[in-house]
């Protein structure tokens, strides 16, 4: 069955596609072979992963630029799961971690099945944005070596930065000079070169793709130059080196009950981070594009796709921020660029990896420090200070956790965040008195508006569903409105926004309901929604309500105003 972008797919597209996914291809070759070895897995195993896990997700996801291959945390996750059961690269640690991939992949196809891509629904988009910037911010802290050309190590940024610091004195100045001169053509290309070239009278489309390839010839140019040079002899200048070259077919296996038992939880854990961080960078990428995720299908994408790397390279695979950030920065459109991306990696490990081995590592850092750039999300920051610092803070709060803690972390912090703002607006709901605008039967705020108001009469708008959590906010502004009034003897309250009361609500309002009624006061309700009127008639309150219950505002109103005498009158305020 074809996938639906593949049934609608536009032919004006598959240029952006096609140079989109040889660049990927071209540009995810090192990290590809790193993530591999750091997996504790032959550099080969990293390559394999880019080819058909690709393919799968690119048919069964939903996102038009996520990009799925080796990835950081599941790499390090990888090693230091099994490093404790097997030697790093030996046969019982491949295969090993081949069930790894295996009991992840059905884990996370098993969530999409499920429809349990709600877990996406735990992050706002602000802290989709923090995450994604954070994120952002340590891959260009992760390629600070290859632009300087030093050694670093460190658990967390903080730790690379210090370490980077401590060996900046043996910066080699070649690579250097070949990052600052491949990220300076790169920067000016994104950030000037269309504009430019329209000045020029070069047609608008024509000028978008010579930025596209842009990094790609910078790429060819600092390879070609280096080669030339011989500066990676001379100058120590860190090339990507040998690659073994070669494919391997599918292997199908079951792991062991000895190797289940041991891989299941660390599985779980890995499917869990796995599909919140892919349902978290879909969202962010979608946003970018004003398109709609379908978090179900992702999971089911990305499971998919694990269960093919299983089987055929034997490396767990996620969703990759670094390759996302070069498709969206390449100008992929759609997932045509996955599939032109594996292709490519397939015909590149067919023709002989040899092309590749003195490719500069410090230009292939610059064109992803320059992708990484354009995934801090600047503008949303400001949109949120400005919109609501509640959401300010929870974006710089996820950003700060992935920073300082890491990414798993960042992305539990990201959750939290999004649940204690959820929480803190809901128990803290708009509570308004109301009247009614003369001559019409509307009502508004008496703070905001000039309104009619009958004596003794108090109408109060709570514009929140009543849960046990904000129940002490209506309580404490209740008592407040009846000690500034001490005429008041009928109480309505308007529920028009009221979706849901729960039970503690329920006990609280008919506790109210006769705290009143030993007062002198009437508790009446009106414009309860349908639902809640269900979920009342069953319940002490609706017995012992001592007011009425009214369809609308304007016929409390009225009904309450009839009860009055004429010398009483109605007062404008």
């Amino acid at each position: 069955m074809l996938p639906l972008w593949l049934v609608h797919y536009r032919r004006e597209n598959l240029s952006s596609d096609l140079i989109a996914g040889i660049m990927v291809a071209v540009l995810v070759i090192p990290q590809s072979l790193a993530y591999a070895l750091l997996a504790g897995l032959p550099p080969q195993a990293g390559l394999y992963a880019s080819v058909l896990p690709v393919i799968v997700y690119a048919w069964l996801g939903s996102s038009s630029l996520q990009a799925v291959g080796p990835v950081a945390i599941t790499a390090i996750m990888t090693f230091s799961v099994l490093s404790p059961l097997a030697a790093p690269g030996s046969p019982e640690y491949i295969l090993l971690a081949a069930g790894l991939a295996l009991c992840s992949g059905l884990l996370t196809l098993a969530f999409g099945l499920l429809r349990l891509g709600f877990l996406s629904q735990l992050l706002s988009r602000p802290v989709v944005s923090g995450f994604i910037s954070g994120s952002a911010v340590l891959i260009i802290i992760s390629q600070l070596k290859f632009l300087l050309g030093i050694e670093s190590s460190g658990a967390n940024s903080w730790q690379a930065l210090l370490s980077l610091q401590q060996h900046l004195a043996q910066t080699n100045p070649y690579t250097l000079a070949l990052a600052g001169t491949a990220m300076l053509w790169l920067l000016l290309s994104r950030y000037g070169l269309t504009g430019f070239a329209v000045r020029l009278g070069i047609a608008r489309k024509s000028a978008e793709v010579w930025v596209r390839v842009m990094p790609l010839l910078v790429l060819a140019t600092a390879s070609i130059a280096v080669v030339a040079l011989d500066w990676d002899g001379r100058h120590q200048v860190a090339v990507v080196g040998a690659v073994q070259a070669g494919m391997r077919g599918i292997t199908l296996f079951v792991p062991s009950l000895d190797a289940l038992r041991e891989l299941l939880v660390p599985a779980l854990i890995m499917a869990f981070i796995g599909t919140v961080q892919n349902i978290t960078m879909g969202q962010a990428l979608a946003a970018k594009r004003r398109e709609r995720l379908d978090a179900n299908r992702e999971l089911v994408g990305l499971g998919a796709a694990n269960v093919m790397a299983a089987f055929y390279s034997g490396m767990p695979v996620g969703g990759g921020l670094s390759r996302s950030a070069i498709n969206l920065a390449a100008g992929a459109r759609t997932p045509m660029a996955s599939m032109v991306s594996a292709l490519g990696m397939l015909l590149m490990v067919l023709a002989g990896t040899h092309w590749f081995a003195r490719m500069p590592l410090a230009v292939l850092a610059a064109s992803i420090v320059v992708a990484a750039l354009s995934m801090i999300d600047v503008k949303a920051f400001r949109l949120a200070w400005h919109y609501d610092r509640a959401d300010a803070l929870a974006l710089l709060g996820a950003a700060a956790g992935v920073l300082l803690l890491g990414l798993q972390q960042g992305i539990a912090i990201g959750i939290l965040l999004s649940l204690v703002t959820l929480l803190v607006r809901a128990s803290t709901p708009h509570i308004a008195v109301i009247g009614r605008i003369a001559g019409t039967e509307h009502f508004r705020n008496v703070e905001r508006h000039g309104v009619e108001t009958i004596p003794g009469v108090l109408f109060l708008r709570i514009d929140e569903s009543l849960f046990f959590g904000n129940l002490n906010a209506v309580e404490a502004r209740l008592a407040a409105e009846l000690i500034k009034d001490s005429r008041i003897q009928d109480l309505v309250l308007i529920l028009s926004a009221v979706n849901r009361i729960d039970t503690t609500a329920m006990e609280v309002l008919t506790d109210m309901n006769r705290d009143l009624m030993e007062r002198g006061i009437r508790l009446h309700l009106a414009e309860v929604k349908g639902p809640v009127q269900d979920r009342l008639l069953h319940s002490p309150l609706w017995r012992s309500l001592s007011g009425q219950v009214h369809l609308s505002v304007n016929s409390a109103f009225e009904a309450l105003a009839a009860q009055r005498t004429v010398d009483q009158g109605l007062y404008i305020i």
